[in-house]
């Protein structure tokens, strides 16, 4: 396989707690949005894809228009406006956000459910959310519409999920009129509704109980670990999880994959499962010693290759979906990944001087599959049940394991 490399910065940095909420001066958002304007266009690779130059000179000028009216968040907010119109996944704004509240969900089929809440609200684990602050969940949704992208329904469900607990996000977008607190209102299985008004807090600083999610099933998180396997007897199955397109010091790939791969030839498994749901890039190339071994292995057949996809695929992971997809006999399950096929990558960052913003762009277009367009998509869809979730059932390797 060629090398293909294609970076996603993490862009976070360290800057003093709370200058989201230092009460900037007009002038100093001011500075900032001519700083974002000279140089943006300047370092992208080619900005003006989706957006015209005019057209990005004349969002330019309305928040320009607006910055005497503006609170950083909602200089932030209009930001995060403009980018959803320049329309490349990644070019991204990443403030540093300090407060988080303590509630965690997940997205499925039926609605949006709570997987993580403190402690002493776990009665209210696996409820369906109905509204925050008492705005509806489509009202929520239509105010994230005006700032996340919407082309890839994946790409934009995971994003909307990122901020459903951001305090600061969600009063930059009116929904709360303070950053300290949010009142969310919950429905239970019975139907009943409750509202439940949680504090802000420190991100990081609180513990919170979560659904066991899978217990029963092969494991699909060890940790912080980069990559693993596992054998299931029953089914004779191997299922190898690619958590991030990454080498783990601690055990380089070529390593891993040498025992992966002794593994196989001891236990000469039926099927294998690449699960590539969780890994949103990095260096597409870390992967290579193993397309290389698998599409020598006997399991490059059908019906015995079966790759994972889901809505957390993205940037490498997608291109190493799609080498499996083009040469190999695998079968992908699962939903379209939040990562476009072709793409403009290798990511880059600036620094705001006075919001202390990072904005990422791209400084590469890659082309991995000509003339297509948008996400991978799966072969077999699975469109994901709270009940099944909530039950320890994973309807992905469930798939698997009956065919």
């Amino acid at each position: 396989m060629k090398r293909i490399f294609c970076f996603i910065a993490l862009l976070f940095f360290v800057i003093t707690k709370d200058t989201i909420a230092q009460h900037l001066t007009t002038d100093a958002l001011r500075q900032d949005l001519k700083y974002y304007k000279d140089t943006l266009p300047a370092k992208h690779v080619k900005l003006y894809n989706k957006i015209t130059k005019a057209q990005f000179d004349d969002r330019i000028a309305t928040i320009a228009a607006k910055l005497d009216t503006l609170t950083e968040e909602g200089f932030m907010i209009e930001l995060f406006r403009l980018n959803a119109a320049i329309g490349d996944e990644h070019t991204r704004i990443e403030p540093k956000f300090t407060l988080s509240l303590p509630i965690k969900f997940e997205i499925f089929k039926e609605g949006i459910f709570v997987t993580g809440i403190l402690p002493e609200d776990s009665s209210y684990l696996s409820c369906k959310l109905v509204a925050i602050n008492g705005w509806s969940v489509d009202a929520v949704n239509r105010k994230f519409k005006e700032v996340i992208k919407t082309d890839n329904q994946s790409y934009f469900e995971i994003y909307r999920q990122k901020f459903f607990n951001n305090p600061v996000f969600l009063k930059g977008l009116g929904i709360l009129p303070s950053d300290q607190r949010a009142t969310f209102t919950l429905q239970n299985a019975r139907q009943e509704t409750f509202d439940v008004t949680l504090p802000s807090a420190p991100k990081g600083s609180t513990k919170l109980a979560t659904v066991n999610q899978y217990q029963t099933l092969l494991p699909y998180k060890k940790g912080n670990k980069k990559y693993w396997y596992d054998y299931d007897t029953a089914t004779k199955t191997l299922y190898f999880n690619y958590a991030t397109c990454a080498e783990d010091p601690q055990e380089p790939f070529p390593d891993f994959n040498t025992g992966l791969f002794a593994t196989i030839n001891n236990v000469h498994p039926d099927k294998i499962i690449v699960d590539l749901r969780f890994n949103d890039g990095g260096n597409s190339g870390v992967l290579s010693p193993f397309l290389d071994s698998i599409g020598q292995s006997y399991l490059n057949k059908k019906g015995h290759l079966f790759v994972l996809i889901g809505k957390l695929t993205f940037s490498s992971a997608v291109m190493n979906a799609v080498y499996l997809k083009r040469n190999t006999h695998a079968i992908l399950i699962g939903q379209m990944t939040s990562g476009n096929i072709n793409c403009y990558g290798e990511n880059r960052g600036f620094r705001l001087p006075n919001t202390q913003m990072i904005i990422g762009y791209s400084t590469r277009y890659w082309e991995v599959w000509k003339g297509k367009k948008g996400a991978l998509q799966p072969d077999y869809p699975v469109s994901y049940s709270a009940k099944n979730f909530f039950n320890n059932r994973d309807e992905a390797l469930e798939y698997v394991y009956e065919h």
